[in-house]
């Protein structure tokens, strides 16, 4: 415990926020790399990285880190913002941690209606014509950030960015993102992350060689190295 004490109160000045934030992902294992021995996905797909975000909940100085990073974000590229809209249920907490932060009203947004009661999608009010920004934890294909971004354009609300803690940054992301037309900040992201883990020496350099080549070809990777 000192030792990761002493990690979250150790700044480099030559570390950029990018690199910070991912040393605290690999150190407290919201980030696992394990390229001989993939994780699955839900969706079938065999990855080298599994990131459970939740788990820096537990931790309040990376949550301060974290919450403090994404106000300064906003105010620098979204000082129009008037409500902060989280992605449920992964990212109800951080929207929630920067909404008290920012002292602005908080929504959140299922990826269906509820099948009872008032049946909503976006749960809390806010009006049409608003200024929203979207709070992710994690982008992926993008597919559950974008359904929230959607569901708030289609109730009137102008949604004027994107925000999340990482991203595997998959081409398949991107082009979404682009086709969405929505603005995207990671606080930290995949490149960003693997070359971190090199440096903390959580994998070797072949080995960031194998997480380097499965971010361009995450479906069929594992399969054809393997044939």
């Amino acid at each position: 415990m000192v030792s990761l004490f002493y990690f979250f109160n150790f700044r480099q000045k030559t570390m950029d926020s990018k690199e910070i934030l991912a040393g605290y992902l690999l150190k407290v294992q919201a980030v696992q790399l394990s390229p001989n021995h993939p994780f699955k996905w839900a969706s079938g797909i065999l990855s080298p990285i599994y990131t459970d975000n939740r788990r820096l909940l537990s931790f309040p100085l990376i949550r301060d880190y974290i919450t403090d990073y994404f106000v300064r974000v906003i105010r620098e590229k979204y000082p129009h913002v008037q409500y902060i809209a989280g992605v449920a249920t992964s990212a109800i907490a951080w929207a929630g941690f920067v909404a008290q932060r920012l002292d602005l009203p908080l929504v959140y947004v299922r990826p269906k209606a509820k099948d009872h009661g008032l049946q909503n999608k976006i749960e809390g009010f806010i009006p049409a014509g608003s200024n929203a920004l979207v709070i992710e934890d994690l982008i992926s294909t993008g597919g559950s950030s974008l359904t929230a971004v959607q569901t708030l354009r289609e109730n009137g609300i102008n949604v004027i960015g994107l925000l999340a803690i990482f991203s595997y940054q998959l081409e398949i992301a991107q082009e979404n993102i682009l086709q969405a037309n929505i603005d995207l900040v990671t606080l930290t992201d995949y490149v960003t992350l693997v070359e971190k883990a090199l440096e903390m020496e959580y994998i070797t350099a072949e080995e960031l060689t194998i997480l380097k080549k499965w971010r361009k070809n995450p479906q069929t990777f594992y399969s054809s190295s393997s044939s």
